[in-house]
């Protein structure tokens, strides 16, 4: 598996890699892994990557994960989303990081229509996984993570939503925080869920 950053190796390779992996996981061949229930689940650019493969999945005819678990996902190139006017200049992402980074990773237009790279370029989201959506209330992605959920419920996609209040992007890092906990917990109960 490629181990790059993403500005070098830059769309599909990534979901070409978790892709594989995903289909290595499913046949089996991860030594000591169950391929029985699974989900797929990422912070940041990796919940872009578990919603992309899912989107992947879709489109292959392949089944779905019993969940897609995203954190504060990059799920759209457009500016349009009031969060990102709205908290442009908050800690750990600005709106200008954001977009420098989708810049690398999705660097052409036709890369940014690609709802394998974003999954909100998708006309509809009718057979995927079952979702939990976790967003920062101070946070350029908030509105995307809201816009995806809304975007699988109208396709009668279960799809939970968990905005952790008072907290910025990446903050699952500060582990200790009550409210940072209760985020992890939230994360944890729908995997549970989904899982056993």
């Amino acid at each position: 598996m490629k181990r790059d950053l993403a500005s070098e190796h830059p769309f599909p390779a990534p979901l070409e890699d978790a892709l594989m992996v995903w289909l290595h996981l499913c046949e089996g061949r991860l030594t000591g892994l169950s391929s029985e229930r699974l989900a797929v689940a990422g912070d940041r650019a990796g919940g872009t990557l578990a919603a992309g493969l899912c989107v992947a999945l879709r489109e292959r005819g392949l089944a779905q994960p019993y969940l897609q678990a995203l954190v504060y996902p990059v799920l759209s190139a457009h500016q349009q989303f009031a969060s990102m006017h709205e908290h442009a200049c908050a800690p750990m992402l600005t709106t200008q990081g954001l977009m420098a980074s989708l810049a690398g990773y999705v660097p052409d237009e036709s890369s940014q229509r690609d709802p394998q790279a974003l999954a909100l370029e998708q006309e509809a989201a009718t057979g995927l996984a079952p979702a939990f959506v976790g967003v920062a209330q101070w946070d350029p992605l908030c509105d995307q993570g809201r816009a995806y959920v809304a975007m699988l419920r109208q396709a009668q996609v279960p799809a939970e939503l968990y905005v952790g209040e008072g907290l910025v992007h990446a903050s699952l890092r500060a582990s200790g925080v009550a409210a940072v906990e209760s985020f992890y917990d939230a994360v944890a109960a729908a995997l549970r869920a989904a899982l056993l």
